[in-house]
């Protein structure tokens, strides 16, 4: 059976853990096998992510699917990566996209 997948990203700066525990466990009770696909940003809604994978993946049946951003290609800061980075995600498919977007500031 193909895994179903499930792309999640957001802001590096997403507070709220249990928003995305949430979400993801009620997407992957639904469809198991499940891939959780995010931009392996060590903050926010993608290390929660990662988190929620390392906690309860290998149990439910649930892999995770890593793509971080190529942030010096050349040796120069390229401030597009994480754009570039979040196309090729979608490029290769998801069945469920969730995502954090940034709060904002006052």
């Amino acid at each position: 059976m193909k895994p179903y997948r499930i792309l999640v990203t957001g802001s590096r700066d997403w507070p709220d853990m249990d928003c995305v525990y949430a979400n993801i466990s009620t997407a992957v009770f639904q469809r198991v096998p499940a891939v959780i696909v995010h931009g392996a940003c060590p903050t926010g809604a993608d290390a929660q992510a990662a988190w929620w994978v390392r906690m309860h993946g290998q149990t439910l049946g649930v892999t995770e699917e890593r793509h971080p951003a190529n942030w010096r290609p050349d040796g120069k800061l390229d401030r597009s990566a994480d754009f570039r980075r979040n196309a090729e995600m979608v490029a290769l498919g998801a069945d469920l996209c969730i995502a954090y977007p940034a709060k904002e500031t006052p």
